[in-house]
């Protein structure tokens, strides 16, 4: 892969246009057009300004450092790998500075996910989580579910896979389909937490 390959921008807001690293191996970056169309709904629901973010599995953290651009009030990036985490930091360092805001609004946390789901004490009310391929559906239905104490009442987690995969168990996680949509090998879900019967 070429570093050009290796290198994806935030696409609106106070940093449009700042180029993010992305790591070399083991991530799978949100392509561009997917981003621009899953941001441009989150939008328009109007649950980025202000928010409190959570990048699951962040990779380069571009999905969360989008959010951060577009006026979320803070970002927790998660990704257990160590440079990833290095370049995680690195990406937050650059965008903060570009938005003139505080490093300690956007915290890395180089963790495995469900690790530190069990640890926070956080509440967020927009969560990406796009998880590595070879997490199995009972691993990743075992972090929603672990994810869902840790919303917001009126929170979106946006769950993003390949198209072949295994759809979420949201029932089993406490989380109610909001909408669904494909991009060429790429599905979204967006839900929200389950209301009390």
């Amino acid at each position: 892969m070429s570093y050009r390959e290796r290198v994806t921008r935030i696409i609106a807001g106070a940093a449009r246009g700042l180029r993010l690293d992305v790591p070399s191996a083991g991530t799978r970056p949100t392509s561009d057009r997917v981003r621009e169309s899953l941001f441009g709904a989150l939008e328009s629901m109007g649950v980025i300004d202000g928010a409190h973010v959570l990048d699951l599995y962040a990779g380069s953290g571009a999905l969360g450092l989008e959010a951060w651009s577009r006026g979320a009030a803070s970002v927790d990036l998660v990704e257990k790998s160590h440079p990833a985490a290095g370049i995680v930091r690195r990406n937050v360092a650059t965008v903060s500075k570009a938005l003139g805001a505080r490093v300690a609004d956007a915290r890395v946390h180089e963790s495995a996910v469900h690790g530190f789901l069990q640890r926070t004490s956080g509440v967020f009310d927009l969560v990406f989580t796009d998880p590595p391929y070879d997490l199995d559906d009972a691993a990743m239905t075992a972090d929603l579910a672990a994810l869902a104490p840790r919303l917001s009442p009126d929170a979106i987690v946006v769950i993003e896979r390949a198209k072949r995969s295994t759809p979420p168990e949201l029932d089993a996680a406490g989380l109610t389909l909001v909408r669904e949509k494909t991009y060429g090998d790429t599905r979204v879900w967006w839900a929200e937490p389950a209301q009390p019967a």
